[in-house]
């Protein structure tokens, strides 16, 4: 009897990793497309962001890296502002009228006006920057990694560290971020999906995978990277690099319950 006991013990421990994680393996949440919008395929898409007005991007590359705002996306910028050959644009937010603008291997965060583009000045980090978001207080990066960093809008010292964990996986390669509906929204680098983060915990809510919208083509750049929240119209704007379009899409929950129609 002892002996089958400790056999019924020793599956239920070889079990119980299967079990758990079947319980948090996350399934594709479904989403709407509302609109799209063209725009020149030629954008290194790194940061995306919209303020119901004007859209702000930045596109990598050396000697090829630029920081650009627009009223719309299919029409020549009415602010263009080139990088030196020698800088990669990264991810972009814009805050309290600044726009800032990562790097990927100089360290460099760079400041703008967001009203003009005027250079407003420079801070320094240690790393990669990625993506870059802000939940209205304080700026929050990635790097490549699992850990986000939530960032003093002055200094941009580091205030806080955030790891990505949930759903059986792996979330390294963080890149291009956004906050919307109280959550961090993700892209993930060579990977067709969307992930939401919970700001509290680093804990992922949901997973949004834009398989379907990602163009026809073989080029290894072309992927997902770019999202940027229309809270007037209820979503999510969504696109890649190189990709010829920009689409607005609405999840189904987490926070985009609303069944209302955008208004163009």
């Amino acid at each position: 009897m002892l002996n089958l006991l400790i056999r019924h013990c020793r599956l239920l421990l070889l079990l119980l990793p299967v079990a758990a994680a079947a319980e948090t393996s996350l399934e594709a949440i479904p989403f709407t497309t509302l609109g799209e919008r063209s725009r020149p395929a030629d954008h290194f898409t790194q940061g995306l962001f919209f303020d119901g007005q004007r859209w702000w991007e930045s596109s990598g590359l050396y000697r090829r890296s630029w920081l650009a705002e627009y009223t719309d996306p299919g029409a020549n910028p009415l602010r263009r502002k080139w990088l030196a050959a020698n800088r990669f644009a990264e991810g972009l937010t814009v805050l309290d009228g600044k726009v800032y603008l990562l790097t990927y291997k100089a360290g460099e965060l760079q400041i703008y006006r967001a009203g003009d583009l005027t250079p407003l000045g420079v801070r320094h980090y240690a790393g990669e920057g990625w993506g870059l978001t802000s939940d209205g207080e304080q700026l929050i990066m990635s790097n490549g990694s699992d850990e986000l960093t939530y960032r003093d809008p002055d200094t941009f010292a580091i205030k806080r560290r955030l790891k990505v964990h949930g759903g059986g996986e792996d979330w390294s390669n963080i890149n291009e971020l956004e906050y919307a509906r109280g959550l961090i929204w993700a892209n993930i680098w060579q990977d067709t999906r969307i992930i939401a983060i919970d700001p509290a915990s680093g804990a992922v809510k949901g997973v949004i995978d834009l398989r379907e919208l990602v163009p026809d083509s073989r080029h290894p750049d072309v992927v997902a990277n770019g999202i940027a929240w229309d809270e007037a119209r209820n979503g999510l704007w969504v696109t890649g690099k190189f990709w010829p379009k920009l689409y607005l899409i609405r999840p189904q929950g987490l926070g985009f319950e609303n069944d209302g129609e955008p208004s163009d």
